[in-house]
């Protein structure tokens, strides 16, 4: 009892933070920031003023018990209760044996809606159902699919390529039983933010070329390049809220001694686009490390005649997907991207 009192009371205060009116948010949070030719958000630097004053530890030092306990604590505080017609959990196939999934039915949707499968970030070391339940909540609503998360396996329990296999089968297991998810198996998509968004574009890729139908990828910040250290990894890996420490992390923890030059590592490396890929969302945030990467890949995917969306926010930092219970700006902006979801899946 006293446990969730205190949940509340946190929630609540937290919340009334996000909630000040911009012209007080300017005054607590500081001069505006500006680098790059971009000036960061003032909600996003208020937030990460906070996050400095409460002094939380950074969760690449913690282990990963407290640190997974950490950021699903973060993420219900950023997410907020966010309604949605159904939700029900499920056991779909991985790589080596069941894993859990999560369905989310918007209000009032009808048999055969388009269906986004949904591969959560975290650097392949954290995260999972309960991390994403909020943007995963907000995406099925406001894009008006049927979107299935899915808990795929994580890192250094299971390094690379267990979350990959684990995503591909999910995903052809999806597409095999769309009628019992009430999908159109025509219209079913992946996406995925960060680590997320790169198993994501592995699957797409993987789905062309298997002949597995596949009618979107959304990419929002993908792990791209596991190689080279791009000038916005230089600029933002300190005080954006993803560090280069981080980064390191799921570096040593994911691809341990895989070749980062495999594709199915860093997608960045991919040698030939194949016909048929499924058109691309590629979203990426101004202030984020992985926002070159990113954007390159995306170029990679256009010139190779793939349709692609590219959408910069520029005031943002990596992990604005999730901020979409308090505040306004990043919530609008993952409003955004649903749009865009939904406008690709409905064809």
């Amino acid at each position: 009892m006293a446990h969730a009192l205190l949940a509340r009371a946190e929630a609540a205060a937290f919340h009334g933070l996000m909630a000040l009116p911009r012209p007080v948010m300017r005054l607590v949070a500081g001069r505006p920031v500006v680098l790059d030719g971009q000036t960061l958000d003032v909600e996003t630097q208020w937030l990460l003023r906070i996050r400095s004053l409460v002094r939380e530890p950074s969760v690449e030092r913690l282990p990963f018990p407290e640190a997974r306990t950490l950021l699903d604590r973060q993420a219900r505080l950023a997410g907020g209760r966010q309604p949605v017609g159904e939700v029900r959990d499920l056991d779909v196939p991985g790589g080596d044996g069941p894993i859990g999934a999560r369905l989310y039915v918007p209000r009032g949707a009808a048999t055969g809606t388009p269906l986004l499968v949904f591969l959560h970030g975290g650097g392949f070391m954290y995260g999972g159902l309960d991390s994403h339940d909020a943007t995963c909540r907000l995406m099925a609503e406001r894009a008006g699919v049927r979107v299935l998360a899915v808990d795929y396996r994580l890192a250094p329990e299971h390094p690379y390529p267990a979350a990959v296999d684990d995503a591909w089968a999910a995903y052809q297991w999806t597409v095999e039983h769309a009628d019992r998810l009430g999908a159109d198996p025509e219209r079913i998509g992946v996406g995925g933010d960060s680590a997320g968004g790169c198993l994501s574009a592995i699957v797409a890729r993987r789905a062309a070329e298997a002949g597995v139908p596949c009618a979107l990828q959304l990419l929002v910040y993908p792990v791209a390049d596991m190689v080279r250290q791009s000038e916005s990894r230089r600029l933002f890996g300190d005080g954006f809220y993803l560090t280069s420490e981080f980064i390191d992390l799921a570096d040593r923890t994911y691809v341990r001694d895989a070749d980062r030059r495999d594709p199915e590592v860093s997608i960045a490396f991919t040698e030939k686009i194949p016909d048929g890929l499924a058109s691309a969302i590629v979203v990426t945030a101004g202030f984020d490390p992985l926002r070159d990467e990113g954007e390159a890949w995306a170029r990679t995917l256009a010139d190779a005649g793939v349709d692609v969306t590219l959408r910069r926010y520029a005031g943002f930092v990596h992990g604005f997907f999730n901020v979409v219970g308090v505040g306004r700006t990043q919530r609008a902006a993952v409003a955004e991207i649903a749009a865009l979801a939904k406008q690709r899946l409905a064809g």
